[in-house]
């Protein structure tokens, strides 16, 4: 009996979409579905009267991101990321300090002491690889337990602020070793880029070339002898290969059956929930800083302020802005499952501090919600992955940031590829069932 899909994908964010492009290059037939209505995922961008909201992933860097750049250039797109060119900021003591993530900081402190910035020096020279973290001299420790010998600024104004503001973490939770590797990785923020119309940009161009079902929610994958059987909204289909391109807890609750050596990781591979609300502005509020960090010792609810249109010009209208609250990793749970309203009261009050006049400029708003907003990098999960990564493979693959334990869209793409690469050495065949390629078309 012929399998009703070559290579199924399930979810089209941009891990899976990397693995599907890699996978249809190779000759092989390949269908992605989606649960969602779009595509992109945790990249996935809103267009709303004239603006473009990004929902997830705000950047990327000309430094560290590989795999991402061929992507770019194989789709002719690497034109349509400009820099960004504004600094980041830390606000400590009622003010903005500019040099957070830039070589300005070590001269202005970026919200350190001098003997703060000597201890960074000092506690990051040497090799951290974001792609195998366990590799790490620092072991398990976490990112508490790191900055635990120096001065305190060093988690309070630059750990801390950076890892729950950019990966929704909490310090006493979270590997120092991921997170080190990643700014080693993508270097300075004078590297940092954004795409031209929405972070989702590669995600489009991706599922313009690629046979894409959105609106199709997976309820389980079966893995069985050299195929596995996928349902999903009353339709059942067998594939020869799978690859569960969705986070790690997703992956645990629909496969039905992982093998016994998987189930450690994907079980420890938890995620942190992350909230934003998207401001939409009556004028362009001009800011020394595209993004400010805020420590949790200064706000109880906002981690991050972002001023959008200062990313990128046309992430609002002509004369109006577009400003991005993000809930702190204290606050983000509570948020989860509350009112839009809500979360809108509770997270533009508290950004008035930082951006006076904002609640008497919003003409509109966007919340948005992750459940499963990027991998938390727990100790134990550290510990496991390099045995989880070292086996699999067969009838159900994985891709996704989280396989590396690396929060950032690179490692998506890295292990999309990887993936389709492992995929390619099980057999393929033509014989596919004209009835299910017809109904899902």
């Amino acid at each position: 009996m012929g399998a009703d899909v070559d290579v199924a994908v399930i979810g089209a964010g941009i891990a899976g979409l990397a693995a599907a492009h890699e996978l249809a290059r190779a000759g092989r037939q390949v269908r992605v579905f989606e649960a969602a209505d779009h595509v992109g995922g945790r990249m996935a961008t809103r267009r709303i009267s004239g603006f473009v909201v990004d929902t997830g992933a705000e950047q990327i860097s000309t430094r560290g991101y590989p795999h991402t750049w061929e992507l770019l250039r194989r789709l002719e797109l690497d034109d349509a990321v400009p820099r960004i060119g504004r600094q980041l900021g830390v606000w400590r003591g009622g003010r903005v300090r500019r040099g957070l993530a830039h070589p300005l900081g070590l001269i202005t402190g970026a919200g350190m002491s001098v003997r703060a910035r000597a201890d960074f020096m000092r506690a990051t020279r040497g090799r951290f690889d974001a792609a195998h973290p366990e590799a790490s001299r620092l072991g398990t420790a976490t990112v508490t337990e790191f900055a635990a010998p120096y001065h305190r600024d060093l988690l309070e104004y630059l750990c801390q602020p950076v890892v729950s503001g950019f990966f929704g973490w909490r310090p006493e939770h979270s590997a120092a070793a991921p997170f080190l590797g990643l700014l080693g990785a993508i270097g300075p923020s004078t590297a940092w880029r954004t795409y031209d119309d929405g972070m989702d940009l590669v995600a489009r161009a991706l599922a313009a070339r690629l046979d894409v079902t959105t609106s199709f929610p997976v309820r389980e994958v079966m893995a069985g002898p050299g195929f596995a059987r996928i349902t999903g909204d009353g339709t059942e289909l067998r594939a020869r290969s799978v690859v569960l391109a969705v986070p790690a807890p997703v992956a645990r609750q629909v496969y039905a059956n992982p093998p016994e050596h998987e189930r450690p990781f994907l079980d420890a591979c938890t995620f942190t929930p992350m909230v934003k609300v998207h401001l939409m502005l009556d004028h362009r509020p001009e800011s020394r800083v595209y993004l400010l960090a805020v420590p949790r010792s200064e706000s109880p609810s906002v981690s991050v302020v972002l001023f959008d249109h200062l990313k990128h010009p046309d992430r609002a209208p002509g004369g109006r802005g577009l400003v991005t609250v993000i809930a702190s990793p204290v606050m983000a749970p509570a948020l989860l499952d509350a009112p839009d309203d809500q979360v809108v009261g509770v997270l533009a009050d508290e950004a008035e501090r930082f951006v006076p006049g904002l609640r008497a400029a919003v003409t509109g708003s966007v919340v948005h919600r992750f459940r499963h907003g990027l991998p938390e990098a727990t100790p134990r999960a550290l510990a496991l992955r390099a045995g989880f990564e070292s086996r699999i493979g067969g009838v159900v693959d994985y891709a996704g940031d989280w396989v590396s334990l690396a929060p950032y869209s690179e490692a998506a793409v890295r292990s999309g590829r990887r993936a389709a690469a492992r995929v390619r050495t099980r057999p393929s065949s033509t014989t596919v069932s004209s009835n299910t390629r017809s109904q899902h078309a």
